[in-house]
């Protein structure tokens, strides 16, 4: 039988490397990451795999730059990282991110490959405005890695639920 009670998850919130303007005609959805973007995401997936950062599964955007920015971890990391392109992540409301991350509480540990303002929201809604300004000052970096501990149950108070354990951005 299989234990349903709820357990600690590792989480990783990544926003995806930056990425260029759209061209004439391009839709959004399309904009691939700049040459900067390419740069950082190998970058940032050496960093994960030199901390030993391997996530049970990836839930990933289906946008490109999303797409672009997860692939490296494939390559540093683990060729057999179980990840899955939901397009929730794209088009859908931070409380699809929330809604995801419920639905895998079952894992030991996930990374989310996502969007402005989503990730942002999710991230000041874990661990409080204060300690998401305190972490990112500016916003949500291109390529920013937060990693935070969510504990087995939620706090009934609406309290930040989260601890930020660490930051990676690419230019460390």
């Amino acid at each position: 039988m299989q234990d349903s009670a709820p357990k600690a998850l590792r989480l990783y919130l990544l926003r995806h490397a930056r990425s260029g303007w759209a061209l004439p005609g391009q839709r959004d959805f399309d904009r691939a990451l700049d040459e900067v973007g390419y740069v950082d995401a190998e970058r940032l997936a050496q960093m994960a795999a030199d901390r030993g950062i391997r996530p049970e599964r990836i839930l990933c955007s289906t946008a490109v730059r999303c797409r672009e920015t997860a692939e490296p971890f494939f390559r540093t990391v683990s060729e057999s990282l179980n990840i899955r392109y939901i397009d929730a992540l794209y088009s859908g409301p931070a409380t699809v991110y929330f809604d995801l991350i419920d639905a895998h509480r079952h894992l030991n540990s996930l990374m989310l490959v996502g969007h402005n303002p989503m990730i942002e929201q999710l991230l000041h809604r874990l661990v409080g405005d204060d300690a998401a300004r305190e972490a990112f000052a500016y916003g949500y970096p291109p390529a920013g890695l937060s990693i935070l501990d969510l504990p087995a149950v939620a706090p009934k108070d609406g309290a930040a639920v989260a601890t930020l354990v660490s930051i990676l951005l690419p230019n460390q």
